[in-house]
């Protein structure tokens, strides 16, 4: 019987024996991908103090964290909502002398202090990588592809990619269509609720265009191509061809220019990735600056719980499970197991193999199939 005392906080679960299962092998085969493009996996620490956390990227809201008091050190410690700001800190203190590019990976959970309403998960496992030293358009074009075989490699099939340009609004603000710097945040909001009458409102009326600049790259990229003015997206626009071009035909391309949403501390570059049977996205990256070292990075993180659900449709692999009764031969066992087999031994004796979920039980150094 469960009691009050037994339940767990909201925006928290266990993850029972078959969802464990599917989160290690998908971790792994993400891992792996991510290994076999020479990314190196780091495990920093889950609690840091929170000046750490909050101080190596824009946007990090601390409100969002769960922070309490250090006893040793009577300074404020927090729970890490994102890794990433880990991984900056990392290449900008103890491997600062590395050689660049650096390439570092990760998967390890994250909490939040609260959830959002599109999400209710307060604690979720994040993987990713990062590539410090570059956020030129090679550097983010092996990112998107380093994701697209992370991806591929856990077994989602029709993968999207859509690209966004987050310092848009500032880029175009500057010069091409001048916006008071009052107004510019209004005007990216605007942008990002794709609200129309809202944009007009906030002055930002000769931005409506880029509304329309939307949908699969090769069109939406003339669009947008199209709009600029004195062509200071020239060189962005060129990068996006770039970077459209290595993907050929490996994922299918979007385009969203004005799109800001979980990119607050991404600079000129960033991208959403989707998969079939995932309802939103699986993961989201970009170009930004390390803050202290001032180092340019290209990264990008990924989120287990959509990516399970991308895979939740698909049927589990059958496993033969063997029996090993009372007095079994240890080392036929142990052999057995070096070939792939699972085992499940006796311990009393009176145990049912078939309720167990044994598919075969040992007789002898013979695995006889269960009727």
């Amino acid at each position: 019987m469960i009691s009050s005392d037994d339940l767990l906080p909201v925006g928290l679960e266990d993850a029972l024996p078959q969802r464990a299962r599917a989160i290690t092998e998908a971790m792994r085969a993400v891992l792996d991908a991510m290994d076999a493009h020479g990314y190196d996996r780091v495990r920093p620490p889950l609690v840091e103090f929170e000046k750490s956390l909050a101080g190596r990227m824009e946007g990090v809201a601390t409100r969002r964290m769960v922070r309490f008091t250090d006893p040793d050190s009577l300074r404020t410690l927090a729970l890490r909502s994102d890794m990433t700001v880990q991984i900056g800190r990392i290449a900008a203190t103890v491997m600062a002398a590395a050689p660049r590019p650096l390439r570092l990976c990760y998967a390890g959970d994250v909490a939040l202090l609260k959830a959002d309403q599109l999400d209710p998960a307060r604690q979720r496992l994040q993987l990713g990588a990062e590539l410090i030293g570059s956020d030129g358009v090679a550097a983010a074009s092996e990112i998107v592809s380093v994701a697209i075989d992370a991806l591929k490699g856990a077994g989602i099939g029709n993968i999207s990619v859509d690209f966004t340009l987050p310092d848009l609004v500032d880029t175009l603000a500057d010069k091409a269509l001048p916006l008071d710097p009052a107004a510019r945040e209004a005007v990216r909001r605007e942008l990002d609720t794709k609200d129309a009458g809202g944009l007009t409102a906030a002055g930002g009326e000769a931005y409506l265009p880029l509304l329309y600049a939307t949908g699969p790259f090769a069109e939406a990229v003339e669009k947008l191509a199209a709009l600029d003015v004195g062509g200071v997206l020239a060189s962005r626009i060129a990068g996006l061809r770039a970077i459209a071009e290595t993907i050929g035909a490996r994922a299918r391309i979007t385009l969203d220019p004005t799109e800001r949403h979980g990119f607050e501390y991404q600079s000129w570059f960033g991208f959403t990735l989707y998969g079939e049977g995932a309802r939103g996205a699986l993961g989201r990256g970009g170009t930004y600056t390390i803050k202290g070292s001032e180092e340019a990075a290209t990264g990008f993180s990924l989120y287990m719980d959509p990516l399970l659900e991308a895979l939740g449709s698909r049927p589990a692999e059958a496993r033969k499970v063997l029996f090993l009764p009372l007095g079994h031969d240890r080392d036929v066992a142990a052999r057995l197991r070096a070939i792939g087999w699972r085992t499940v031994a006796a311990i009393t004796g009176e145990e049912d193999p078939a309720v167990l979920g044994c598919t075969h039980r040992l007789d002898g150094d013979e695995a006889d199939e269960i009727s």
